[in-house]
């Protein structure tokens, strides 16, 4: 088992790579230029600056086993059709159950975007979301019930 950062605009790389070296996992944080994020414990790939780089690094990298950590539900719905765990940054686990209607709602967004609208942005973040992410991502370890 591994753990797999999709690092830009991630605001919990830290939990996870202080949880991955509590729990003895390799961890990599995946990356492109804009955003070179390094942290002693995990590896870094540095991918260049592009839509969806990034993404396609990681996707070509997991498993099945292994934790991916990410927001977007289109790099969720590759990592999970590799048979990898996915997390988002607070703590909800993407499924082969959830994914297909997130995906909807991306392209729901994306539309109304698209239209000249607004969609809402996400509030502030809260010490609350990271314990929730922390707590699920130990589960997924297999750590702590």
């Amino acid at each position: 088992m591994r753990i797999f950062i999709d690092a830009d605009g991630c605001p919990v790389v830290d939990i996870a790579v202080r949880t991955a070296k509590k729990y003895g996992l390799d961890c990599t944080i995946i990356c492109d230029t804009a955003h070179s994020i390094q942290r002693e414990y995990a590896d870094t790939i540095i991918v260049d600056k592009g839509a969806d780089s990034a993404d396609f690094r990681l996707v070509n990298l997991v498993c099945a086993g292994d934790i991916a950590i990410t927001q977007d539900y289109g790099l969720a719905a590759m990592c999970l059709s590799r048979r990898a765990a996915v997390l988002n940054q607070d703590g909800r686990q993407y499924t082969e159950e959830n994914i297909s209607g997130l995906l909807e709602f991306r392209a729901v967004s994306a539309k109304i975007r698209r239209g000249g609208g607004r969609t809402k942005g996400l509030p502030k973040r809260t010490a609350r979301q990271d314990k929730d992410f922390e707590s699920a991502l130990i589960k997924l370890i297999g750590g702590e019930k």
